[in-house]
């Protein structure tokens, strides 16, 4: 993997475009801290995809349908009790 700063990769675009397309990926960094990677389109089509994120909240929602009600949000209390208020009663 190539690692260049943004700096270098803006004044040499395109050289690290074409590394990319030949398959090495090539690190941006700023401040010597990666912030970006180039890799070619082919690298990200092929690239694993986990499952959306509508997928993963009907799987929790299917998961904990018996704590969920129907609108699918526990049910919020509606009296917070104060732990310090029989501090102050007496």
């Amino acid at each position: 993997m190539c690692r260049t700063s943004i700096y270098e990769a803006r004044n040499n675009f395109s050289a690290y475009v074409e590394m990319a397309e030949q398959g090495e990926p090539v690190e941006i960094t700023r401040y010597n801290k990666p912030v970006a990677i180039i890799i070619s389109y082919d690298d990200f089509c092929k690239r694993e995809r986990g499952p959306s994120l509508l997928d993963s909240l009907r799987e929790l929602k299917e998961k904990y349908a018996d704590v969920l009600d129907d609108e699918g949000i526990p049910p919020m209390p509606k009296y917070y009790p104060d732990p310090n208020r029989k501090i102050f009663e007496d």
